[in-house]
């Protein structure tokens, strides 16, 4: 089960030693919207994921792909390939925030996720002063509908 909220950030707000947080290099392609089925390579790890409907709360199952299975269904993903440096940064109560600086396409998007472990640790999250708008409960900023649409 995946449980996150999700913020928009802007340029003008980002940390500015941004670059001494742990970071990965991501790209990842849908094969599916509904049911949410991606593939995704984080540095040299493969995935592929299945995510269930839902907003803040989903089912998620991630199985692990070897780089010539990712290679070939890489060729079958539909719409745009979606490229982003994921960086990992420390909150209170160990919770970690992960802010994509979007690449390629969506170039200039900048998003924070926070996963909780529970629902109602999720709904009491105040976010740090530098998160902008709370996206959480709209679609247009999921990555399986930024892959099918430029913003």
């Amino acid at each position: 089960m995946e449980i996150e909220r999700k913020y928009l950030i802007t340029r003008e707000n980002l940390p500015d030693d941004l670059e001494r947080f742990p970071s990965l290099r991501i790209e990842q392609g849908y094969l599916c919207a509904e049911p949410v089925v991606r593939i995704r390579r984080q540095d040299d790890d493969y995935y592929l994921t299945y995510k269930s409907k839902g907003l803040m709360i989903r089912e998620e199952y991630n199985l692990p792909l070897t780089k010539a299975a990712y290679l070939h269904l890489r060729e079958k993903a539909d719409g745009i390939l979606i490229q982003k440096t994921r960086y990992r940064i420390p909150l209170t109560d160990g919770l970690t925030i992960e802010l994509d600086v979007f690449h390629g396409v969506h170039e200039g998007l900048l998003l924070a996720e926070v996963e909780f472990p529970s629902e109602e640790a999720a709904r009491d999250f105040t976010p740090p002063g530098w998160f902008g708008e709370d996206v959480t409960f709209s679609s247009r900023y999921h990555n399986s509908t930024l892959a099918y649409r430029r913003l």
